[in-house]
């Protein structure tokens, strides 16, 4: 039988107060800087995009001085509302790096490529304050990709859905870049169990990239579009002796689903049609940290061929 893990903060079966949640903030340090490594690289992109402002995020407590986050987003410098929209979105997690320097490259690399073709909005960095602290959650321990509903607790989710909202109906494709980390098991699941007062379960990281699919909006054709062009990247996650993935039934190779919308999921914030959750794997002996920003703007360009595509 294997045994329980318990988390160093809380009560078991006991759900944190104001306490608890301070011994949390306590633990978290400040690793790098969203300034010098997002910002800096917005605005290196000024002269070829449009540079959105659209909020901030400030935290303080007593034992915190306040902290400023602002937030930016890029946009095509030339949009027009005859054409359809993809929204790309990254960090929604902090500590999942590759998902914000991948929406990045995508923007350095190959933005331009597409002008004229599709409007881009491109969020690198949802969640700056856990960017810095390598952490999932914010700093009122909340994760933000269970927060995308009307009167979010998350300042993060809240202020991406009114950047987006006035662009509802414009969107052909959202898609969120994510990891999944073997800290997923060793801290933040276990984490998640003590803050809510439940039992960690004990579950297994997949070994490759996957995709999670709306339940209620599947789009098979645009999935397998985009797991044929990470294929050539890196390896596409199996599934296990359940034929699952996290827990999650596979319906296609490397494909899951999530009710996006009901969980609170940023992929479901924008009214798109084609709509996923990458997964990458920065963990395995098999891929490099390289291969998963690598593995981030090829299912990014994938997906907008996509959309080109689908528009033609």
């Amino acid at each position: 039988m294997q045994p329980t893990l318990t988390y160093p903060i809380g009560t078991p079966g006991q759900a944190w107060g104001a306490a608890e949640r301070d011994q949390w903030r306590a633990r978290q340090v400040r690793q790098r800087s969203y300034a010098e490594d997002v910002l800096t690289a917005i605005e290196a992109l000024r002269g070829r995009l449009d540079v959105e402002m659209y909020g901030d995020v400030i935290y303080a407590d007593a034992q915190h001085p306040a902290e400023r986050f602002p937030l930016r987003a890029l946009r095509s410098r030339q949009w027009q509302p005859g054409l359809p929209a993809v929204l790309v979105t990254g960090g929604v997690h902090g500590y999942e790096t590759s998902g914000v320097h991948g929406a990045l490259r995508f923007v350095d690399t190959h933005a331009e490529r597409f002008a004229g073709r599709v409007n881009l909005l491109v969020v690198p960095c949802v969640s700056p304050w856990a960017y810095e602290r390598f952490q999932r959650w914010n700093f009122d321990a909340i994760d933000p990709n269970r927060s995308f509903r009307d009167g979010s607790p998350a300042q993060e989710s809240a202020a991406l859905m009114r950047l987006v909202a006035p662009l509802h109906g414009q969107f052909a494709a959202h898609i969120d870049l994510h990891e999944t980390t073997d800290t997923d098991e060793s801290e933040y699941r276990p984490a998640v169990a003590a803050r809510d007062g439940k039992v960690f379960e004990p579950g297994s990281i997949p070994d490759g990239f996957y995709l999670v699919d709306d339940t209620d909006n599947p789009q098979p054709a645009f999935q397998q579009a985009i797991i044929d062009a990470v294929s050539r990247v890196t390896h596409i996650a199996p599934a296990d002796e359940k034929n699952e993935i996290i827990g999650t039934p596979v319906v296609a190779p490397g494909v899951i689903h999530y009710p996006m919308k009901q969980w609170g999921l940023c992929a479901g914030v924008s009214g798109a049609r084609y709509t996923t959750t990458t997964e990458v794997y920065p963990d395995s002996p098999r891929a490099t940290p390289e291969q998963c920003i690598e593995a981030q703007v090829a299912a990014v360009c994938a997906a907008v061929e996509f959309v080109c595509g689908a528009k033609s």
